[in-house]
């Protein structure tokens, strides 16, 4: 079985109201590596998603789900 990891960074972002430059300074990467992310064509590295909880106030489940795929 294979699975993928989904988010909910956008909606985050949205609800703190940073634009993906903001966020993308903030936790020291690329605009363009958050795009990626949200779309779900990149999954982000332990720390990288440690930094998006951290920002956010939420915990790690809250943003990323492991989805298994039949």
């Amino acid at each position: 079985m294979k699975s993928r990891v989904t988010n909910e960074v956008r909606e985050h972002r949205l609800r703190a109201g940073l634009s993906q430059q903001e966020l993308a300074d903030a936790v020291g990467v690329s605009r363009q590596s958050i795009n990626s992310i949200e779309r779900g064509r990149y999954t982000p590295s332990l720390a990288l998603a440690l930094s998006f909880a951290r920002l956010f106030g939420s915990p790690t489940d809250e943003l990323f789900e492991l989805e298994e795929e039949l």
